[in-house]
């Protein structure tokens, strides 16, 4: 086995550490008379006639199956819409697919089905909402005169620009009929229990797919305050819908204290952490030394390689040739300011900007993962480099500074054999960056 094999094998743990049927399995339980949600919340049977189960996420297949698996009849239908070729056939459960991360109209559709659901519910159902990364993009519902393509136009702009997810949802939750607690709104007054797959540093519940089910603590002013600081321009009906929440004559999202919350709870069940601890049990039984070193990465993907490139050489100079080799574990979410026109994703590009910084440093090797299969616009869920993968871009005719400089990792980590390429993987918990280190 080579420290590539382990690292493979690491990441793999990593993701199924996290996956999102496994944790709603873990998460519901049937008692005698009494559905316990997430070890802590008990729900009455004797109260609740039917189940509906509506949800979104690139991870919403595999949890919708899992509830289906626990509560079997109770579950009277719902409405589930995930990312293209992240499907899962669930029976008695209407699935819709959609593009991510720019909405559309399927994702338009999929997201009237689910309030349609929501407000059929009555005082004696409970509406169980799954959660998972990509829902806010997958549940577009753009408030009446606000065109979808201008909402698609502004979050494409956000991305490039470098916005974090809190920034981007706290905008799109502003432009929705669903984000921010509208979806809680919908279903009062029947019982609402959400279970949330965390894809958001610190796993803010508000966050997380904007927050269809609990308080949204911003505001319209919050939202324009984004869009002033990226100058973000265009998207004109967009904007004129923000303007008007922000000068009184649009209605805010619902706040703590309103009545839609009333009967609504809401649970974290799985999240990056949780990927990083199995990593580390993976790690140590293939006989590194394993440290979970942090797991709110944030910033510009080039320029946190940078800062791990610098900690990871330090930790190799002092590492003495009797220890055990170090597995380093990081997680987060980082975000790229698109200055080119190449293709990649940010794990792509904080791998090639690793590689260049550990260039000719032997006894390295370094990943970046997303958690979900997918990195960017590409097949590919991250990057895998060591000392030579620079060397091997430039045997090829290839300059790494340059890709990197036109945000063009992927045809370059393609040549060099280095790009992580997984599908889809049943979860979505941010990223992953693992480096192996052998003493020098």
């Amino acid at each position: 086995m080579t420290p590539r094999d382990d690292a493979r094998r690491i990441l793999a743990a990593a993701v199924a550490a996290a996956d999102a049927r496994a944790a709603v399995l873990r998460a519901l339980r049937l008692e005698v008379g009494a559905l316990l949600v997430a070890g802590e919340e008990h729900v009455p049977l004797s109260t609740i006639d039917r189940v509906w189960v509506i949800g979104a996420g690139k991870a919403a297949g595999g949890m919708a199956l899992a509830a289906r698996e626990v509560l079997g009849e109770r579950i009277a239908g719902g409405t589930i819409t995930t990312k293209d070729g992240h499907a899962a056939d669930v029976p008695g459960i209407e699935v819709w697919e959609a593009a991510h991360p720019v909405p559309d109209a399927r994702g338009l559709a999929g997201a009237a089905d689910a309030l349609a659901c929501a407000r059929r519910a009555g005082p004696r159902e409970l509406v169980l909402c799954l959660l998972s990364g990509g829902a806010s993009a997958l549940w577009p519902s753009p408030p009446a005169g606000v065109a979808l393509t201008d909402l698609g136009a502004l979050t494409g702009r956000l991305l490039r620009a470098g916005a974090t997810i809190r920034e981007l949802n706290t905008v799109r939750k502003h432009l929705s009929r669903i984000g921010g607690g509208w979806l809680a709104r919908a279903a009062h007054p029947a019982r609402v229990v959400t279970l949330a797959v965390s894809d958001v540093v610190g796993s803010a519940l508000d966050v997380i797919a904007s927050g269809p089910t609990v308080p949204d603590p911003t505001t319209f002013q919050d939202a324009l305050d984004v869009i002033e600081r990226y100058e973000v321009t265009g998207a004109p009906t967009a904007l004129a819908w923000l303007r008007a929440g922000a000068d009184g004559r649009a209605p805010e999202t619902p706040k703590p204290g309103d009545p839609a919350f009333a009967r609504a709870s809401a649970h974290v069940i799985a999240a990056n952490a949780d990927a990083l601890r199995g990593a580390a049990a993976e790690a140590e039984r293939l006989g590194w030394r394993a440290e979970i070193v942090a797991d709110d990465l944030e910033g510009e993907a080039r320029e946190v390689a940078g800062q791990i490139a610098t900690y990871v050489l330090e930790r190799q100079r002092v590492l003495a040739a009797t220890e055990a080799p170090l597995a380093l574990l990081l997680g987060g979410e980082t975000t790229v300011t698109v200055r080119g026109s190449g293709t990649g994703g940010r794990n792509q590009e904080l791998a090639l900007a690793l590689a260049l910084e550990l260039e000719g440093r032997e006894g390295i090797v370094a990943a970046s993962l997303g958690t979900d299969g997918t990195d960017g616009a590409t097949d590919a869920a991250g990057g895998m480099v060591d000392a030579e993968t620079v060397w091997r871009g430039a045997a090829r005719g290839l300059d790494a500074r340059d890709a990197l400089s036109r945000n063009d990792s992927h045809p370059f980590l393609r040549a060099t054999g280095d790009l992580l390429v997984t599908g889809p993987t049943g979860t979505n918990v941010c990223d992953v960056v693992l480096v192996l280190i052998h003493a020098p």
